[in-house]
């Protein structure tokens, strides 16, 4: 809040990109940085990462946009902001127990669309990121634009095979204009469904922001994965080590699980008020063997013993 009122104080006024979502924003976050950053913007990734926002605020040359992360907390606290382009990129069980609930913490959530000017992004394969859209009160003439792992269609950015593509930032809705490939992905680390998506999710944000096409797939191309996020540790034996301790509820849990055919899991700490009764079911024939671990053991065990 105190952020976006003195936001005016340098002579150089930063357009705010802000996005949210269950899991998947630090790398949207960072990649949209990076393609904004590659389009020749001055800009500073803050709010739930990176630099302190306060600071950025005073950075005395001023940047041309902020793309902000913002957690629930976050968002459950702030009063009205109006970015140029939000995002949802996608809703799923955590934190219920200090939001009472998935109803109030998808409506925290949506809270990032209030005031945006110019493009909502949503993930079409998550209705409910859709209807926070629909619910918000945005700037007339914002527009709802979608990311998607399959074909795009209208206003929306998406993969036409192994091609990256914008429908949404073009001249006539029948165009579909190539953005990057999965080879230019591949750079970036593990191909795995979240990847991309939060990759498509940058694009349309870069996208809304100005960035025009080649100036992303460079960013994309030179981009690299923080650490813990379904990182290669090591190669012994035939075993692959995997880090993926970023994922710290089932949704994030799942989207890693899902990208190997073999695990032997680490897994436990403290689930948040969440039952993780569905993601042991859904994944056990993928598992070889548990480590539980932390404070919440009991309950992952008897999941475990069920299935």
């Amino acid at each position: 809040d105190l952020a976006w009122r003195l936001r005016d104080k340098t002579h150089r006024i930063a357009e705010w990109i802000c996005i949210t979502g269950t899991n998947g924003k630090t790398t949207t976050t960072q990649l949209t940085e990076a393609m904004l950053v590659a389009g020749g913007k001055r800009v500073a990734a803050c709010g739930n990462i990176g630099t302190p926002i306060l600071d950025a605020i005073r950075d005395p040359e001023g940047f041309d946009a902020l793309v902000v992360e913002l957690s629930s907390f976050q968002l459950h606290y702030l009063h009205p902001v109006s970015p140029l382009a939000s995002a949802v990129l996608n809703i799923a069980d955590d934190h219920l127990d200090w939001h009472g609930g998935m109803a109030n913490y998808a409506k925290t959530k949506g809270k990032v669309y209030e005031n945006t000017q110019l493009a909502c992004v949503y993930n079409v394969a998550d209705a409910s990121t859709r209807t926070l859209v629909e619910d918000a009160d945005v700037i007339e003439g914002a527009r709802a634009i979608g990311f998607t792992l399959g074909s795009p269609g209208r206003a929306e950015v998406g993969f036409v095979e192994d091609i990256l593509v914008d429908r949404a930032f073009v001249a006539s809705y029948d165009e579909a204009l190539p953005v990057a490939d999965l080879k230019d992905i591949g750079a970036i680390g593990v191909i795995t469904p979240h990847l991309l998506a939060n990759v498509a999710a940058a694009t349309a944000l870069a996208l809304a922001a100005g960035v025009e096409r080649p100036s992303i797939r460079n960013a994309i191309r030179n981009f690299k994965l923080d650490h813990h996020r379904i990182e290669l540790v090591a190669e012994v034996d035939g075993i692959t080590w995997i880090d993926d301790s970023k994922a710290t509820n089932p949704h994030a849990t799942a989207a890693s699980l899902a990208s190997f055919d073999s695990v032997v899991w680490i897994v436990g700490g403290l689930l948040k008020g969440v039952d993780i009764t569905p993601l042991v079911e859904k994944f056990a024939g993928k598992l070889r063997a548990a480590i539980v671990v932390g404070a919440d053991r009991q309950p992952v065990l008897a999941a475990l013993a069920a299935a």
